[in-house]
């Protein structure tokens, strides 16, 4: 994404009464999105098996260089589903005001990549993992980058809708 701010609009949801973007509290920012996705503790990542099927986990992650970061084993059934099938959907732990991004996983093997992701996640979850812990034949290393993010606010759940899209 390089920095630049995604483009907002309205979601499309039929039949929940979703009023226009100028009205309610309107668009929300991409710097509420950001905090929503920086500040959350865990992330919920939803793939897709190869026979359809969803998978559904919860990870503890990081947003950074505009993507979302998270590790697994490489033998892990999201692992494997996403070197199958690389998109994917992650929202964050707060159901009343969530941000879901929809996006492309891709799995890092670059040390000074990992090394950069490892800092911040233990400075996050206050951990001490070393890099060993995420070897990259044995651990994924996964960072999704976002097509999509919608998000919202429960107190104006009609007036507060918005949809980014990313270039």
């Amino acid at each position: 994404m390089g920095g630049a701010e995604p483009m907002a609009g309205r979601p499309y949801m039929p039949g929940y009464g979703i009023r226009p973007a100028a009205e309610g509290s309107g668009l929300l920012s991409w710097s509420w999105a950001r905090r929503q996705l920086t500040d959350s503790h865990e992330y919920w990542v939803a793939t897709t098996r190869p026979d359809g099927r969803p998978h559904l986990m919860p990870v503890w992650g990081v947003w950074l260089d505009d993507a979302l970061w998270f590790s697994s084993g490489l033998r892990s059934r999201k692992a494997r589903n996403l070197a199958e099938q690389p998109m994917c959907a992650v929202a964050t732990d707060n159901a009343l005001d969530p941000v879901v991004v929809e996006g492309h996983a891709e799995i890092v093997t670059g040390l000074a990549d990992i090394g950069l992701f490892l800092d911040t996640l233990n400075a996050k979850y206050r951990t001490a993992y070393r890099i060993d812990f995420l070897d990259p034949g044995v651990n994924a290393t996964v960072r999704v980058d976002p097509v999509q993010a919608i998000g919202l606010v429960q107190r104006d759940f009609t007036g507060s809708p918005t949809r980014w899209r990313f270039r």
